[in-house]
Parts: C-alpha cells; structure tokens; sequence
C-alpha cells in the first residue's frame, strides 16, 4: 500500500510484452504525455495562485504514468471515465494543452466553453466521458456503457479510474457487482496511492480491493503504478481479455499522490519519510532513464514541451470570457456525439461561438 511504501508488483508478463508492443516511438511518446501533463498541472497551479483559477486545483503530481500507460492501451473508440487526477487520459485522446488551460480559466474556448469549472472536463467527440467528482459515480457510467457495447456486440470496452477512497462507497460495489454479473467488457483502475484524502487506507477497509474484486467474479491485477510500460501493458492484456468474452479487470496501480488533496491541503498528515521513498520512485525520471539508455535526448523533449505550454498558456489567457447571454449552450447534449478517439480531428477553438 502507498501508506507503507511497499514495493508494487510489475504485473505479470509485462517485461516480456512491452519489446513486442511498444516501439521507441511509443515509448517516447509515454514520456511526452507525463512531460505535458505535469507541465500544464504545474501552470494551472501557479495560475490558481495568481487567482486565475476558481474553486481549488488538484493535480496528479506523481501518478501521471497511471492515466497515460493505462489510457496508452485502448482503442480509438475505447471510451475513458477519468478524474481529478487523471489529466493524461485527456491528452492520450488528444484534448489539446490550450484547451485544458482555457477550461482551468473558465474561457469561451475551453473544453466546456466556460459553463464548467476547474478540472472538471471531458471531450465525447475524443471518448474522453465529462467527469463528476464524487468518487466511484464514473465507474457506474463505464459500467453501463461498457453493457451497451456487449449488447451492441461491439469490439469495444471502457475504461474508469479512481482512487482508494472510492472503493468504501456503495456505488463502488454495486458497479462490480454487475460487471461481475454482466462479464462486461470494463477495465477498471484503482490509483492505490495510500489515502482517501487524509485517510489511510489502512484504517479505510480490511479486504484489499483485490481481493474484493475475485469475490465479484472480476479479474484483479496489481502493477506498479509509476511506471508507465507496466500500466500499458497489463492494461492491453486487460483490454485484450474484455473483447474476447472475458469479462472485466480490476488493476490496482500502486502509486503515490505527491501533493495534497488539493492546492488547500498541505498533506501534513503523509509521513515526509513517505513521500521521500516515493519521490526517488518518480514516473517520469523512471521512463528518462529508460529512453536514455536508448540513446533519446530526453532533455530535448522537455524542453520542447515546457515551450509547447508555455504558447498553450499565452493562447489560453487571451481567449475571451464566455458570453453571459448564452450560459445555456451545450450544456445538454443533443443527439448523438461521435466519439473518435487520437485521431481526432485538430482543435480550433470555440472563442467567439
């Protein structure tokens, strides 16, 4: 468990599948995605300190290699239920930076145009499902659309992810127990990081997620959640497994969040021996040295990103203010959006609609 730093496991035959289904530019384009994630998480934080920003601001800071391997994995028409701290999701599905700055600012050309706050973002014309905050309420939704595409007979599966706390709510449990029952084709990931806000997860529950998920007929595996090869690769046998009749997965992705709940919480309640083990554990150091071993200039890519943010931020912060006489556009869905996924058609904007 996070709260005790143990050792994850790396989940098996991980190792061995990665050389087969990665290539050197699958492998550096893991590294772009936690580069940017934690660059635009970084800006949205400081712009939250500059007042820029409603509400609080939650990152991800430590976790990123969870939401980009696991994410990594689906298809193009894989849907994907993230939240708070699963900024990556979005950018694997192709949400560009400028647009999750515009969206943390509350401008016309975010992801939701103004009328949502904060992180709280999803693109269905990318997959990506718009988020509530209230712990496992996304797993419900996978869960249904994940039935839809076995009743459909659609090679398709949807992905949710969530953290330690949302595994104590009831919706938590009734959302295995159909998958269970339905053998729908979900992959469900657990960000193990230790607490549910300031509760550790020892004083939370006594069965281990795990272990729950085998009572509810669903597959479990644990992975090393800071490394993103080993998340890609148990969650595409995860995948693999769902569209061949095999019903759902639960991944339990050991991992650590480095900050607080939110930019209000100081965390003073993490051991600071805790976050040290952790922090010599980092995703995205880990993959660096991985892809330097290989001969990549890793430092070039983050160059390249910082630079990217930087021109997403400028872009973001001279976007107009939504329309106050049109608070009620798209807010409800009408008709049936087309959900594409990387290969999405290149953002443009929607400043001045």
């Amino acid at each position: 468990m996070g709260e005790q730093g143990e050792q994850p496991a790396a989940g098996a035959g991980a190792e061995a599948g990665l050389a087969r289904f990665l290539t050197l530019e699958d492998r550096v384009e893991l590294l772009r995605l936690m580069v940017t994630t934690r660059a635009i998480e970084e800006r949205g934080l400081s712009l939250y300190k500059q007042g820029k920003v409603s509400g609080s601001f939650y990152d991800g800071r430590g976790q990123e290699a969870t939401a980009v391997g696991a994410t990594f994995a689906l298809g193009p028409d894989d849907p994907v239920c993230p939240l708070i701290r699963d900024l990556g999701a979005h950018l694997v599905k192709g949400t560009p930076p400028a647009a999750i700055l515009a969206h943390y600012l509350g401008r016309a050309g975010g992801v939701g145009r103004g009328r949502d706050g904060n992180v709280h973002l999803g693109d269905a014309t990318r997959g990506v499902v718009g988020m509530v905050s209230m712990l496992p309420d996304m797993m419900v939704v996978a869960v249904g659309m994940a039935w839809a595409f076995k009743l459909r007979g659609e090679q398709r599966c949807a992905l949710s992810l969530f953290g330690d706390g949302a595994t104590s709510v009831g919706d938590w449990h009734e959302a295995m127990n159909l998958a269970g029952l339905w053998q729908v084709p979900a992959i469900f990931v657990l960000e193990q990081n230790g607490y549910a806000y300031s509760t550790p997860s020892s004083r939370q529950f006594v069965v281990d997620p795990l272990e729950r998920a085998k009572v509810y007929g669903i597959a479990a595996a644990s992975v090393d959640g800071n490394d993103a090869e080993a998340v890609f690769e148990v969650t595409r046998q995860a995948r693999e497994r769902a569209l061949a009749g095999g019903g759902p997965t639960l991944i339990a992705a050991q991992t650590m969040r480095m900050h607080g709940h939110g930019a209000h919480d100081d965390a003073s309640y993490v051991p600071p021996e805790l976050f040290a083990q952790w922090a010599a554990r980092d995703p995205l150091e880990r993959q660096r040295e991985r892809l330097r071993a290989l001969g990549v200039d890793v430092a070039a890519i983050d160059a390249e990103v910082r630079a990217q943010v930087d021109l997403a931020t400028d872009e973001a912060l001279a976007m107009a203010e939504p329309p106050p006489a049109r608070p009620l556009e798209d807010v409800f869905c009408e008709g049936e959006p087309r959900v594409v996924g990387r290969g999405a058609a290149p953002w443009s904007g929607f400043a001045g609609t």
